[in-house]
Parts: structure tokens; C-alpha cells; sequence
């Protein structure tokens, strides 16, 4: 009797193999990781088990998602949780290594849909809490980490200043642990820029806040309810002055005078967390 192979479980037969560096699909998600920005249709570049589950349990749009043949068992976790539309496509290791930023890839990358918002739907949000206006920063891991801390404390939104690194950063979105799937995310750029968004929060109504390392009103002395935007900006240079001059409160958070400056995701993250305070003891 000649033996015969077994058939391949149900969601890896779904499964298209790609052998070629030149595939649409894979260019797409090649470039989209390169540049940091979304695809003309919307999509952004994500990689990793746990990212692309966020994605799923998120509620986003697959285009594609990638598979490296030595992790073609992660499949069985992964396609049973997306529709069955989505492309779905498995690719020699080297070509998935080439494609993805990561220096130890998990074998799962995907295209998906971002939610997209404006900043008048940031602003009808107000009332839940402060939108938070980042100004210059250029570090991925303190952005996601300020991402992840405004969706945990309630935030009506974010706002991205010029020079502020990418929100499709693979690192943000990783550092993010999802939060930059769900959270209104708003790059100034694409609404006007930031001095015309200022504007917008004096129209509204909108208190603008901004942050200092050791000058303003202690933290737990300022008023943070809403309707309140809290500006933060880079570690070495802070809020940009020409934004200083307009914010109505500087505020600080006191701490030892050995330490110049905190980490403007830990420094977001505490104000926040007072912002949250206030809003609930007032409830």
C-alpha cells in the first residue's frame, strides 16, 4: 500500500504560498512597515501574535495576514479567529524576515483597517475626559505608552503635534498593547495643524494644559476636568514655546530636583491618572 500524506488541518488549507519577493501583498505590507504609514486604503502594517489578536479582539478589518513557514502552526490559532475572505498567505522565512521590522519575528504579520477619526470627533468626546496633545515627541515606546495610559484613564482622544513620531510606528502600536486600535487618534497635519487645532479648543471651549518638569501649578492643586486638552511634549526640549504661550495652565508634577525631567510616558501617565481622580471624586 502506498502510504498517503495526511490532509492539512481545515484553516491551513486556506493557506495561499507565495515563493516570490514581488507580490503585491507582500509589497504592500513591506512598504507600509518602511514608512511607517498607512496603505492608500487605509491599512497598517502589524506584527506579532499578540498584536494581531489585539487587532481581532478589536473588532478591525483584515486585508491580509502573513504567515513564515516556520511558524505555519501558528495558523491554527490565528485563522480561525478572521473571516474567511481575508487573504491569507504563507511565505518562505526569508522573505517574511525581509518584510517585517522585528529582529526575532513571531511568524504572524497582517494588513488591517484602522478606524479613522477627526478632530471633531475627538472634541464631542471631551465630555468624558481630556484630549491629549503630544507635541515633538520622537520616541515610539513613550508614545505607545501615553496611548495605552489615555484609553486606561478615559481620554476623549490624541492629538499628534508636527514632529511627533509616527502612530503606525510598529513600536507604538506594540507599546500601545492595542490601545492604538480603539482610542480616537488624530494627526495634526491632516486637520489643519496644530495652531489651527489650538484655535478649535478656544471655540470650544477647551482648557489647554500643558505640562512642565519642574515649573506651574502642582498636579495636585490643578484643575484637569474637562472640557481640558494636556499638552506634553518631548523629554529634552518639553512643549514647543510657541504652544506655551497659548495653554491657560502650566502644571507640574514635584519631584526630586536630582532628576531633570521624567519620562514623558510616565509623566503623561501620572496626569492622566489625576485627570481620572478628579473626574470620579466629582461624580
Amino acid at each position: 500500500m502506498i502510504p498517503t500524506s495526511e490532509p492539512k488541518p481545515p484553516s491551513q488549507s486556506r493557506l495561499r504560498q507565495i515563493d516570490g519577493r514581488h507580490n503585491p501583498a507582500l509589497k504592500t505590507l513591506r512598504n507600509a512597515f518602511a514608512h511607517a504609514e498607512l496603505t492608500e486604503d487605509g491599512c497598517c502594517a502589524i506584527e506579532g501574535v499578540r498584536i494581531v489578536e489585539e487587532a481581532i479582539r478589536s473588532g478591525l478589518r483584515f486585508r491580509a495576514v502573513f504567515f513564515r513557514r516556520s511558524a505555519e502552526n501558528q495558523a491554527e490559532r490565528i485563522l480561525p479567529q478572521i473571516g474567511a475572505h481575508v487573504e491569507t498567505l504563507l511565505l518562505p522565512d526569508r522573505l517574511f524576515d525581509a518584510a517585517v521590522p522585528s529582529e526575532t519575528p513571531q511568524g504572524v504579520a497582517a494588513l488591517v483597517r484602522l478606524k479613522q477619526f477627526s478632530l471633531a470627533d475627538v472634541l464631542e468626546r471631551v465630555p468624558v475626559g481630556p484630549i491629549v496633545v503630544v507635541a515633538g515627541l520622537q520616541d515610539p515606546g513613550n508614545l505607545g505608552t501615553i496611548l495605552r495610559s489615555a484609553e486606561a484613564f478615559g481620554c476623549a482622544g490624541v492629538v499628534l503635534g508636527e514632529g511627533t513620531v509616527s502612530p503606525f510606528n510598529t513600536k507604538v502600536i506594540r507599546a500601545s498593547a492595542g490601545s492604538a486600535f480603539r482610542l480616537p487618534v488624530v494627526v495634526a497635519k491632516n486637520a489643519g495643524g496644530i495652531e489651527a487645532i489650538s484655535a478649535k479648543f478656544h471655540t470650544h471651549g477647551v482648557r489647554m494644559i500643558a505640562t512642565s518638569s519642574h515649573k506651574g501649578t502642582p498636579i495636585d492643586q490643578a484643575k484637569l476636568a474637562p472640557p481640558a486638552a494636556v499638552f506634553i511634549g518631548s523629554e529634552g526640549s518639553g512643549v514647543p514655546r510657541s504652544l506655551l504661550a497659548q495653554v491657560d495652565e502650566t502644571i507640574a508634577i514635584p519631584h526630586s530636583l536630582h532628576v531633570e525631567s521624567l519620562n514623558a510616558g510616565v509623566a503623561a501617565s501620572i496626569v492622566l491618572y489625576e485627570a481620572a481622580r478628579q473626574r470620579h471624586s466629582q461624580a
